[in-house]
């Protein structure tokens, strides 16, 4: 039970960031006492999974940050949804302004 019990943790929650802020152009990422900002035009893919508690969003980025080439992080959620499917608006604005980001930087 303890085994299944750490791998859970391991898998789901040890992960996640402390903190993400999203500030226009970047995210501030905020784990422990490091802190490190990222580019959205530094975001290759976003990945986001709302059936896990707690949700969980994936970026994969371009090059490498303090935390490495994957920040995982649970994004807020409204407290009460009459849809439980229904997708996060702020991960759904996030995936359009990495997608803007990036065609300007191929550009």
């Amino acid at each position: 039970m303890a085994a299944f019990g750490y791998f859970l943790l391991k898998k789901l929650i040890w992960d996640l960031v402390d903190e993400v802020y999203d500030c226009g152009d970047y995210l501030l990422i905020k784990h422990r006492n490091d802190e490190d900002k990222i580019l959205l035009s530094n975001v290759m893919n976003i990945s986001s999974v709302s059936f896990t508690n707690p949700p969980r969003t994936t970026l994969k980025l371009v090059k490498g940050s303090k935390f490495g080439s994957e920040i995982t992080f649970s994004p807020l959620k409204p407290f009460f949804s009459f849809n439980p499917f229904s997708k996060n608006a702020v991960v759904e604005d996030l995936i359009i302004r990495i997608d803007a980001a990036r065609m300007y930087r191929k550009s």
